[in-house]
């Protein structure tokens, strides 16, 4: 497994206040990697540091294998762009002079694949529009276009479709997933719109308290958030019998609880457990979303 970035123990202190407590995590190539966390639980801290515009107070990190203590982190960082808080555009020039200021920032000899980029973000027909005239979503994209520049293979997001319209979320989403599969670009994204990252990301990081609580991938994920009937039974040995015949895909909660992962009509279930010498006590059909379990990992989180 070839990992872009990695972190270890990190940790990021203000005087009192850790703002990173011991940060662990992996983010491999090719990943749409999204951080989850409510505010103030170090997202932007932790994305500062790896952007190299903090250091941290303890521990380490690496991308593409090169730890922030060598010398060759700054050259390494040229395959990275980044959109951190608000994206680093000038509002009195159109877009395409805001691009040629980053070739010059960047320090590249000419202007090659500048209308490339203006194209695949949706902004080679704005000519001499002003960004002061463009819509926030406009401006999201021109923001990511400039951290195209230098065909960067990582990109760091920080909430890229904040106070966005649908129509904007939309393009951010579509732009984000063309980039990733057409580029091969891996992406870490913090953002508070979990029902819309969980339609992105194929891995999840969520953050708490200055510390990644839990790392899933999206496939994971689905197999814990998928509908599901939790069965309260008289008789746990005679009901996981039954359900081991039927070849129903179950998991033993309790000694009292089991999941039920396939269709069923529970009137007919109850009828042939009972047969069994078991009785449904109780039931609850349940399919849980991305912020459920979220808050569900954060309030479990609380009492650690």
């Amino acid at each position: 497994m070839e990992y872009i970035l990695e972190a270890h123990n990190l940790e990021k202190n203000y005087k009192k206040f850790k703002a990173l407590n011991g940060i662990n995590m992996q983010v491999q190539k090719g990943a749409i990697y999204g951080i989850i966390g409510k505010n103030g639980a170090g997202k932007t801290t932790l994305i500062r540091i790896i952007c190299g515009l903090q250091k941290p107070s303890k521990g380490n990190y690496a991308i593409y294998g090169v730890v922030n203590t060598n010398k060759r982190i700054a050259n390494i960082r040229k395959r990275m762009g980044a959109i951190v808080e608000t994206p680093a555009i000038y509002s009195d020039m159109t877009a395409r002079d805001n691009l040629i200021e980053q070739y010059k920032i960047v320090g590249l000899p000419d202007l090659d694949g500048l209308d490339e980029i203006l194209n695949l973000v949706g902004l080679k027909d704005t000519g001499k529009k002003k960004v002061s005239n463009f819509s926030l979503g406009m401006k999201q994209r021109l923001g990511i276009a400039v951290a195209l520049v230098g065909n960067p293979d990582f990109l760091i997001l920080d909430e890229p479709i904040n106070g966005l319209d649908p129509e904007g979320i939309i393009e951010i989403r579509e732009l984000i997933l063309k980039l990733n599969k057409e580029r091969g670009i891996t992406f870490l994204i913090s953002s508070h719109y979990l029902d819309e990252l969980s339609k992105i990301a194929t891995h999840y990081g969520f953050i708490n308290k200055g510390k990644i609580i839990k790392e899933i991938s999206s496939k994971e994920l689905e197999e814990n958030c998928k509908k599901r009937i939790e069965l309260n039974v008289s008789n746990l040995k005679e009901c996981v019998k039954y359900l081991e015949n039927k070849n129903f895909h179950y998991e033993v909660i309790s000694e009292k609880q089991i999941n039920l992962y396939d269709k069923v009509n529970i009137s007919e279930l109850a009828v042939s457990l009972q047969k069994q010498n078991c009785v449904i006590e109780g039931y609850h059909e349940t399919e849980e979303s991305l912020e459920n379990y979220y808050i569900n990992l954060i309030g479990g989180s609380e009492n650690v």
